[in-house]
């Protein structure tokens, strides 16, 4: 069996060919043979490629590299139609992040090539990180640390009623989807002591918090709104002008889950007009933004380049997930992740 290693600057390629080596067994001398390929993102932005999204590298990069090979492990080299049919060999695509967007699972499905992924690899990190986007938003961090270590200011009116932030502890947080991170979020904001509302009818039961039967009950009751619900077509766009017009005015609101799910447009001028008091973003409708966007342009907002998932842990994690479905791909038990078995 020979095996494609296409890592890039996040997931690297040696963390992935270590977990490989660790689940197979072998080294240079014996084991699979793994040929290895590093591809740019994120020194390179992800983007389009062909029919795919979310894909780094290219079609002819990635025809050259996928010759003779039967099992490939990515992150982000882009698995289109075109690459698929010059990967005669090819039986199995494992993807170590969360859904496959970069690979083309009609066309895989076609010629009887598996395609796996990696559930739930960066829950805790996108958890713990949307806590932080919801501390530093609340409380001001980024702003006065700006005004104190770039221009030298004291910027001592943050201490005034009207500019200080809300506390956690006591005040109602709603989460709009409660999967594996908007359960972890529920667990850390009841441990700081928030009366926590869930809008999601697949939220477990061992999840703390209220559950509520619609959307508007949570935004007219909730102070704070933290998105986590995935993008379909019934959720594109969930959170528009009306939705924030419910929220008291003097909210915030936090989106590290994906930019469709928001519209921007109705964001700003929520800033703008005080219904939102802040808000929180780690995405975006357009990744990265352009220049120009009215977001750099609005006061209260937070934001971050897409880094709710980004640590050490998710990396190492994403290739040991890989690297076990390989290892059961091999044993020809069942695949644990499989898209099309």
């Amino acid at each position: 069996m020979t095996i494609l290693a296409a890592g890039d600057h996040f997931v690297r390629t040696d963390l992935l060919t270590g977990a490989l080596r660790a689940e197979l067994g072998g080294g240079p001398d014996g084991g699979p043979a793994i040929r290895e390929l590093t591809l740019p993102w994120p020194v390179e932005p992800f983007g389009r490629v062909a029919e795919v999204d979310e894909a780094s590298g290219t079609e002819d990069l990635m025809i050259e590299a996928v010759g003779g090979i039967e099992v490939a492990v990515t992150q982000m080299a882009p698995f289109t139609r075109k690459v698929l049919e010059n990967a005669p060999g090819l039986r199995l695509v494992v993807v170590s992040r969360g859904g496959p967007v970069n690979v083309n699972v009609e066309a895989a499905t076609e010629r009887g090539i598996r395609v796996c992924y990696a559930p739930g690899r960066n829950a805790t990190a996108t958890a713990e990180f949307t806590v932080g986007m919801l501390l530093a938003t609340l409380r001001r961090i980024p702003e006065t640390h700006a005004a104190l270590a770039l221009r030298g200011e004291w910027a001592s009116d943050y201490y005034t009623y009207e500019k200080c932030g809300l506390e956690i502890e006591g005040t109602t947080v709603g989460l709009v989807g409660c999967g594996a991170i908007g359960g972890r979020v529920a667990r850390i904001l009841a441990a700081f002591g928030a009366e926590v509302l869930i809008f999601d009818p697949y939220a477990p039961a061992d999840v703390p918090g209220e559950r509520v039967g619609s959307l508007d009950e949570l935004m007219s009751r909730a102070r704070i709104v933290s998105l986590h619900a995935r993008v379909t077509p019934e959720t594109r766009g969930l959170i528009g002008a009306r939705e924030i017009g419910l929220m008291p005015r003097g909210s915030v609101l936090v989106n590290v889950a994906r930019g469709p799910l928001l519209d921007y447009d109705a964001l700003c001028d929520a800033l703008e007009s005080g219904q939102l008091m802040g808000a929180g973003l780690d995405t975006f409708a357009v990744e990265p933004p352009p220049p120009g966007a009215r977001i750099f342009d609005v006061p209260n907002l937070v934001m971050t380049p897409h880094l709710g998932g980004a640590s050490r842990a998710v990396a190492e994690k994403a290739a040991r997930i890989v690297a076990a479905e390989v290892g059961r791909y091999r044993r020809g038990e069942p695949l644990a992740h499989c898209l099309n078995p």
